[in-house]
């Protein structure tokens, strides 16, 4: 029949495509969807390689989490060492005096095997201003560069107390005084001080979802941190009342020093604090970007990890160190929450311990009275326990599975 096209014209039925040739068809089919796919994978990976100084997206795509070696991504700002840096005295056993019977987490009982087993990169122990132990792994060594995470919050309080102590800013002010276009944008913003950036209490919107649009990203990653401090803070909560780890609240008050001292965070770190502290070597602050020019405020200050104890140690000291008045000793007490009696310190959780002061973790022990710490991402740690005189830094690459290092450090000081 004219109309029947399974057959050919001789009346023969047309062979059926075979199962091999179908499949080979879904095979070609298969690869092609496969290329086009990797195509335009690799037209997005190659577009946020080439837009890395500029999008927050990229820089989350390509670098994905923070790790210790982002100092080595972004650009930094150098913060230079003083011509005669201070050194610690040695003292004995040194690089490795401690006691045989320090205790440890876990039923260990060797201290350098745990640190290097636990993806620590520095660990050193300061007692009476003599340096009891120092000692390097995985890689690392005492001329190292190690980053400093949040622990750059710590350094940042010590330059708000400086500010305050010239007369440049009072605890106090409203964060408008300074920041006009915050109430331009929310007359809210009046009602946020100085003080509630600093205590962690501001009342901001913070979220901490690890997407590419999370707060968390966008404050880490953004490459214009004043503009989205300026334009994305969002007033959530009456300040004052609620605890809440908030990198807006560094990145406000970082403006803040720009605009009161006339001149960039690290310069005036420099001058103020590295400089005085009797830095070993140059230090650097992460920038944003080459365009933006900000410190990152809530994270990257890098050095050698033997000038962040200088830091632990000015504040044992109360603000003064190698015979200069650094800090005024009211600011060290204050926000490090010595100076708060009984239970006045803001608490981080329902009545649970640690504490908080201005960009210092506070902790109370029965037998080393109160003490307090910086604390940084993936397990960088200041901590100054004043009632033993010591102060103790440790670097990492992580955590390694150590649940709480304050608390492994704070043993460590009791077989002191």
């Amino acid at each position: 029949m004219k109309g029947d096209d399974s057959s050919t014209a001789g009346g023969q039925v047309a062979p059926k495509p075979s199962g091999r040739r179908q499949a080979r068809r879904w095979v070609k089919v298969c690869i092609a969807a496969v290329v086009v796919l990797a195509s335009l994978v690799g037209i997005v990976y190659l577009r946020a390689f080439l837009t890395l100084d500029s999008s927050t997206f990229s820089r989350a795509l390509v670098w994905v989490d923070a790790d210790v070696d982002d100092f080595r991504r972004f650009p930094a700002r150098r913060i230079h060492a003083p011509p005669d840096p201070y050194l610690y005295e040695k003292g004995p056993g040194y690089p490795s005096g401690l006691p045989d019977d320090v205790v440890l987490p876990d039923d260990n009982d060797d201290l350098e095997p745990f640190l290097r087993s636990t993806d620590t990169t520095a660990f050193i122990v300061v007692e009476r201003d003599v340096l009891l132990y120092e000692r390097y792994f995985n890689g690392y060594e005492h001329d190292s560069t190690q980053t400093s995470f949040s622990v750059a919050k710590s350094f940042a309080s010590a330059l708000v107390g400086i500010a305050i102590d010239d007369g440049d800013i009072a605890l106090d002010d409203p964060i408008t005084d300074y920041l006009p276009e915050l109430k331009d944008r929310d007359g809210r913003f009046e009602r946020i001080s100085i003080r509630h950036l600093i205590s962690m209490s501001s009342g901001l919107r913070y979220e901490e979802q690890g997407t590419p649009w999370s707060d968390d990203t966008e404050t880490y990653y953004a490459p214009d941190l004043r503009k989205l401090a300026l334009t994305d803070t969002e007033v959530v909560g009456p300040p004052g009342e609620d605890w809440h780890y908030n990198n807006f609240n560094p990145l406000l008050l970082g403006m803040i020093l720009e605009r009161t001292t006339s001149q960039d965070v690290a310069g005036f770190m420099e001058a103020r604090l590295w400089q005085p502290l009797g830095a070993e070597a140059d230090a650097s602050w992460s920038l944003d970007s080459e365009a933006g020019g900000f410190e990152k405020m809530e994270s990257g200050i890098n050095a050698r990890a033997i000038d962040f104890a200088k830091l632990g140690s000015l504040y044992l000291h109360e603000g003064e160190w190698n015979g200069t008045r650094i800090l005024p000793a009211s600011w060290v007490r204050e926000s490090s929450g010595l100076s708060n009696e009984g239970d006045d310190r803001l608490q981080v959780t329902d009545g649970s311990a640690p504490a908080y002061g201005y960009w210092w973790w506070t902790y109370r022990d029965d037998e080393l009275g109160d003490y307090f710490a910086a604390r940084g991402n993936k397990g960088q740690f200041i901590v100054v326990i004043p009632e033993r005189d010591v102060v103790v830094v440790r670097h990492g690459r992580d955590f390694g599975d150590v649940e709480d290092w304050v608390g492994a450090i704070a043993d460590i000081a009791r077989s002191l």
